[in-house]
């Protein structure tokens, strides 16, 4: 899960709604550990078939949170190796391969892109590994997508040096056992449970481990831009980042206001699993599925809440709770099993993005910057609903150039407007739509 880092349109850190913010504040002060049982490390070529869930879910998160992976960071050995474990575990279960070269969807970092501008990663060649588990009957061409990313910060250099919260931390290994070591692992184990499933109607699974995603969920971006699948058949997308502290019956799940009958379905089914689920409506947070849901798809954020070894060397894999991990992949394999089965739709919903608490008079636009795509002016990836931007009638796609006086080269343009204007000042904004130069009146927020 990417670090609180400043907001693109506040300057102020990304923080959770207030619910979260307090059960985040006391894990600050009380992290629970829940020790897993010990097994020998193995690797990718020699890991024996575990037998229970619990044992599977030890052996992969030893693996990937091993010293070995070098912190799964972008230009290691690790993070490439990692990869390989995934496709091997998605062949294992009997997935059919969805990238572009077998399980993998490789691209290179582009070094022009605005989340690589100040490290030194960009050329750096990444893949995403993808896995289809085909659907049956005339349910078939719609698709769910479960997805988790598998990168983390490395040694905390390289451009990870001011994500790592351990300013003494410098070219130590930073293993993301939960950060997330933990949602890929219960993704291969839903891919597991999941395959060995049937029925006649059906509709498709595409399982995507992305990359990049600390810098700026850019294996994300890249997968909705190049899908396994196509977009417009996608029926909901489930998320899993940070699931390995769970403390209890306690289960924060992210995004339900995203579609109204996300809700009922996750009561449904926790009816056989007793979970204390803590819902968020804000589809809108720091993870990948934020990407999925700026394209106008449902989402679900699986999350066990903060703890003080986020984004530090400390983050291991002794300190995950394997019952828990294999318990969440057991639950939501059911409500995936319960939306791909199901006759009814799930209708999207425009969920506006919570305020975001801002110092003094700054001021808010309402877009999501492409952080990936490079050239002049600030592209917009997003609008979200009930902003200064969609009132302005600006779209996705749209190259923003200059808010009032402010000329906007980039992002950090920006940033620079909504700080120069406040909440209640309209501004005349110019930018590119399909290559024609056009101008608009906002009143910013």
């Amino acid at each position: 899960m990417r670090a609180g880092r400043p907001n693109t349109e506040t300057g102020s850190p990304n923080m959770p709604n207030a619910m979260q913010y307090r059960r985040t504040f006391l894990c600050w002060i009380v992290a629970a550990l829940a020790v897993a049982p010990v097994v020998r490390a193995q690797t990718a070529a020699s890991a024996a078939p575990a037998a229970t869930a619990v044992e599977r879910v030890t052996q992969d998160m030893r693996w990937l949170a091993d010293d070995a992976r070098e912190g799964r960071g972008v230009g290691t050995d690790g993070l490439e190796a990692a990869a390989q474990y995934i496709a091997d575990a998605f062949a294992a279960a009997g997935l059919e391969p969805g990238g572009t070269d077998g399980f993998f969807q490789p691209f290179e970092l582009n070094p022009q892109s605005p989340a690589l501008a100040h490290t030194e990663l960009g050329g750096e060649q990444v893949k995403n590994v993808v896995g289809i588990l085909p659907g049956r009957g005339t349910l078939s061409r719609e698709v769910v997508v479960l997805g988790a990313h598998y990168d983390h910060l490395g040694r905390g250099t390289r451009g990870y040096a001011m994500m790592s919260r351990d300013t003494a931390a410098a070219n130590k290994i930073h293993n993301g056992a939960d950060d997330n070591a933990s949602g890929t692992t219960a993704l291969l184990e839903i891919a597991r449970i999941l395959a060995t499933r049937d029925a006649d109607e059906r509709r498709t699974f595409v399982f995507v481990a992305l990359t990049a995603e600390e810098l700026g969920t850019i294996g994300a971006i890249h997968y909705v831009g190049e899908p396994a699948q196509p977009l417009e058949q996608t029926t909901a997308m489930l998320n899993f980042d940070m699931v390995g502290r769970l403390r209890g019956d306690s289960l924060v799940v992210g995004g339900t206001g995203s579609s109204p009958q996300l809700s009922n379905a996750l009561d449904t089914v926790n009816d056989a699993y007793g979970f204390v689920l803590l819902k968020q409506d804000d589809p809108w947070g720091n993870s990948d599925h934020a990407v999925f849901y700026g394209k106008e798809l449902p989402v679900l954020h699986f999350y066990t809440n903060l703890h003080a070894d986020y984004h530090t060397p400390s983050d291991d894999w002794d300190l995950i709770n394997m019952d828990g991990v294999a318990r969440i992949a057991a639950f939501a394999s059911d409500l995936a099993w319960s939306i791909a089965t199901g006759n009814e739709a799930l209708d999207y919903v425009a969920v506006a993005r919570p305020e975001r608490v801002r110092g003094g008079d700054r001021a808010s636009l309402g877009t999501m910057p492409d952080m990936v795509t490079p050239g002049e002016g600030m592209r917009i990836q997003g609008i979200r609903a009930g902003t200064a931007a969609e009132e302005a009638g600006l779209q996705t796609g749209d190259v923003i150039l200059s808010i009032g006086e402010v000329k906007v080269k980039d992002v950090y343009g920006l940033q620079e407007a909504l700080t120069t204007y406040k909440a209640g000042d309209t501004v005349t904004i110019v930018f590119m739509r399909d290559g024609e130069r056009m101008e608009t009146e906002a009143t910013l927020k």
